[in-house]
């Protein structure tokens, strides 16, 4: 089965009768993310991220967004071990709120809570934290979980306008890497975008003015700052010294 938005494989809407009986037992595995190479982030997360991922934009237009890289290669999550527990450490808000996520069929404007009941903590037999009490109303766990996902919605709404004013001032440029592995595999990373430092240097004074007093101009060097990330990564895979060049298409290194 495909998963829906990266690692959610059956998201149904939360209810008092379909999940009456339902517990849901988190822990400190993030198995249900081995198989991404990346994760949405907000702007609010740029400061506790940057020490552990580089920090990319992708998409377009509305979709915009930034991520927190995992991986060079399909299917491939650098940061989980063996154990499934995370290798970093700030875990992203993304992977927090798993196995819930909000739903919208009004382009925002109403959402549902949904829970992926593939996840392997929801169960039935009372372990871990109840959704709903014996008289089928919301325990003070299930509002906790509504009110971090009403909160992280906020974030994302702020995230994809500060996305929409870098597009807007025409920050953005295409990034990749070419590079070598130890044992001879060569990858490629594209399909990213950074901001070009060129084009920040040059932009108004009224309109760095502006990106100093709304932390814009912060977001902009956190994100920077954070591409160094990219050589403790591939250092995972064995990769040393690789450098990954945000000011042109394409970087190579052996």
């Amino acid at each position: 089965m495909s998963k829906q938005l990266l690692i959610y494989t059956r998201a149904q809407a939360v209810s008092s009768q379909r999940h009456r009986e339902w517990s849901v037992k988190t822990g400190n595995t993030y198995e249900f993310a081995r198989d991404v190479n990346s994760i949405p982030l907000t702007a609010v997360e740029f400061m506790a991220s940057a020490a552990d991922y580089p920090i990319v934009f992708a998409g377009s237009d509305d979709q915009l967004m930034p991520l927190a890289v995992m991986g060079v290669r399909d299917n491939e999550n650098l940061y989980i071990d063996e154990e499934g527990k995370l290798d970093a450490a700030y875990a992203p808000a993304f992977l927090r709120r798993y196995p819930f996520v909000f739903s919208s069929q009004d382009e925002g404007k109403n959402f549902t809570l949904c829970i992926d009941e593939t996840f392997s903590g929801c169960n039935q037999e009372n372990v871990g934290e109840r959704l709903f009490d014996a008289e089928g109303e919301q325990t003070t766990y299930l509002n906790n979980v509504l009110e971090f996902l009403k909160e992280y919605q906020i974030h994302f709404a702020r995230t994809q306008a500060f996305c929409k004013k870098l597009k807007e001032l025409d920050l953005l440029q295409p990034m990749g890497a070419q590079f070598t592995t130890p044992g001879g595999e060569k990858l490629t990373l594209t399909g990213f975008f950074a901001v070009d430092r060129k084009k920040l240097k040059e932009l108004p004074a009224a309109e760095l003015e502006l990106l100093v007093k709304n932390d814009g101009m912060e977001l902009i060097y956190l994100h920077l700052h954070s591409l160094r990330n990219f050589n403790s990564m591939l250092q995972k895979i064995g990769v040393e010294g690789a450098a990954v060049d945000a000011s042109a298409d394409e970087a190579e290194t052996a």
